[in-house]
């Protein structure tokens, strides 16, 4: 018996010792939620500069085209005016603008994969908060109550709890006992009170019984006729 309680207390020393070099896992699950959120935040931010970038591309590119258009009337007028060589001087930088307009084109595609990827990731990293804030409270619940059952067990195993619900026991005897008690004493003076309550009964009839034959005895000597006394001859 007692190589069972060094058992057990050398096992609950382990779990105490565990519990305490653990890591809170409150305080975890709350940094990964918080890193999860901050993640969100930086994909936001990043999808926010990349449709500042594409609407600043879309405004070159429209700008490239619309100097282009410039220079292709500019190359229309030099040729109507017999210029040639500055009409084709024209036509070349409105080809150089030109190209400017269809690479910028080319990024404002990138640029709209780029964005629909990251609404993409920025769903579904929403989504995924979304779960583990409703798992977090979850296992932190299930983390809490398990704790509560091992204190609550550890608790109940223990000496002091022990000898606390011993005393409760010694307590409810000693009550048991002082009941009994009082219930005998209310007894006894109950038949004591009840003795005397009948002995006052009997004596009453007693005395009732008595009255009645001292009238019965008194009627009978008033009707019984007095015997007379013969004369005295020698009178």
């Amino acid at each position: 018996m007692e190589l069972i309680k060094r058992i057990l207390r050398v096992i609950r020393a382990n779990l105490n010792s565990l519990i305490g070099s653990a890591e809170d896992p409150e305080k975890i699950l709350e940094q990964a939620v918080a890193e999860m959120q901050e993640n969100l935040v930086r994909l936001r931010q990043g999808l926010a500069q990349a449709i500042a970038t594409q609407k600043r591309t879309e405004r070159q590119a429209i700008a490239a085209q619309s100097t282009a258009e410039t220079w292709y009337r500019n190359a229309q007028i030099a040729i109507e005016k017999g210029n040639e060589p500055l009409a084709r001087e024209a036509l070349t930088k409105r080809r150089a603008y030109q190209e400017t307009a269809t690479s910028l084109s080319h990024q404002i595609g990138q640029q709209t994969e780029i964005i629909e990827r990251l609404k993409k990731d920025m769903r579904s990293l929403e989504v995924k908060i979304s779960e583990a804030k409703t798992k977090k409270d979850m296992y932190i619940a299930r983390a809490r109550s398990a704790e509560a059952s091992y204190r609550l067990q550890e608790m109940l195993s223990g000496a002091s709890a022990t000898s606390s619900l011993n005393a409760f026991e010694r307590m409810e005897e000693k009550v048991f006992q002082i009941e009994a008690k009082s219930a005998a004493i209310a007894q006894l003076d109950g038949d004591d009170l009840q003795k005397q309550f009948a002995s006052l009964e009997s004596a009453k009839s007693i005395d009732a019984e008595l009255a009645t034959m001292k009238q019965q005895a008194l009627h009978e000597s008033e009707n019984t006729p007095q015997q007379q006394l013969p004369p005295d001859s020698e009178r």
